[in-house]
């Protein structure tokens, strides 16, 4: 797909960073490039909020970033949820919801969405998402092929279940694997 001059990465970002090379440093903003020393040139392969984490693809070169974002790749998240989320809410997800989007009113394309019997084996957040005291919470693995902005968090919210946790597992047939947080690795695309 791209010549063998551009370089590509994969990268478990960790909760708290930008996913995006910024000319300016924001106050109290961590950035990728504090993680690793990456070429001239290079871009993220879409995004993650802030407080998102998990699977980030690199490249130096724009016309892979292009392709990977279309909707030729799934993109699959495990999400941990407020409350422990009923057969309903899932079929919701998977037959598309209203979500805003710049504004707008959007309806969001099917998915496949299924509710995992386990908690996954992830990192630790290093941030405390809450108490089990305050009720329970459930988690859910949904695949996309569209990319909104904080489109999985305002799908889960449509259906009375806020996203606590929002990790990126997998793009394509690229997994995050056994990377550790903040963890970089070339890779082949």
């Amino acid at each position: 797909m791209t010549s063998s001059s551009h370089q590509h990465f994969k990268l478990y970002k960790p909760y708290g960073f930008l996913s995006q090379f910024v000319q300016e440093p924001r106050k109290n903003k961590k950035r990728l490039g504090e993680l690793f020393d990456f070429p001239a040139g290079i871009m993220t392969i879409g995004r993650l909020d802030h407080d998102s984490e998990g699977l980030l693809l690199l490249t130096t070169h724009g016309m892979t970033s292009h392709h990977v974002r279309s909707q030729h790749y799934e993109k699959e998240y495990y999400v941990q949820l407020d409350g422990d989320i009923d057969d309903g809410a899932i079929n919701a997800l998977m037959a598309g919801v209203s979500i805003t989007v710049k504004g707008e009113t959007y309806l969001t394309q099917g998915c496949q969405a299924r509710k995992l019997t386990q908690v996954p084996l992830l990192p630790p957040r290093g941030h405390k998402i809450r108490d089990e005291r305050h009720g329970p919470t459930s988690w859910l693995s949904i695949t996309l092929t569209e990319g909104k902005n904080r489109q999985v968090r305002k799908m889960t919210a449509a259906v009375g279940y806020p996203t606590l946790r929002l990790v990126r597992v997998r793009i394509g047939a690229i997994k995050i694997d056994d990377l550790s947080v903040g963890e970089v690795r070339p890779i082949r695309l």
